[in-house]
């Protein structure tokens, strides 16, 4: 068994005195991070374009799915919710939909040129759970859709979109 020295308690002391010390700024200038993050605008410019024209849905229960799951990153119809306002949340969720929109948007579909490529790939992802993504189900698990579902919207797509 070690024998403690006087100094040793002191010197633990010191220890746990700077260790707070360090946790008590760090978390000072995490703080001061989140709040200063607060005032770049970037991510906070949600906006929502015109609808321009929408797939020829086969049937009212594909489009009920794909505006569950899909829409508020692929379509001009997004649903900004009251922490898309702040950092760095904004500017994630902002990304998404910028992205999103880009990649395919329902709102906007007379001006996308669409292959069958395009289809493959977007049945691939949603097969695989890609889609949407798990960072988007953790705020929004209303979009989460079951294996049925799942398949009953994959289904759907093909109807709608395997023509176009």
């Amino acid at each position: 068994m070690k024998l403690l020295t006087v100094a040793e308690p002191v010197r633990q002391r010191q220890t746990r005195r700077l260790h707070r010390r360090i946790l008590w700024w760090g978390g000072v200038g995490l703080i001061a991070g989140l709040l200063l993050l607060q005032l770049h605008p970037y991510g906070r410019t949600q906006t929502n374009p015109p609808v321009l024209a929408e797939p020829v849905w086969d049937r009212a229960e594909t489009r009920r799915l794909t505006v569950r799951a899909c829409y508020d990153c692929h379509s001009n119809e997004t649903y900004w919710p009251w922490y898309s306002q702040i950092a760095p949340l904004s500017m994630q969720l902002y990304n998404h939909v910028t992205e999103g929109r880009q990649a395919l948007n329902f709102s906007e579909w007379n001006s996308q040129a669409w292959e069958a490529d395009d289809l493959d790939r977007l049945i691939e992802v949603v097969q695989k759970g890609q889609m949407p993504p798990t960072d988007y189900l953790v705020l929004n698990p209303q979009a989460r859709l079951t294996t049925a579902e799942t398949g009953q919207l994959i289904n759907g797509l093909i109807a709608t979109l395997g023509d176009e």
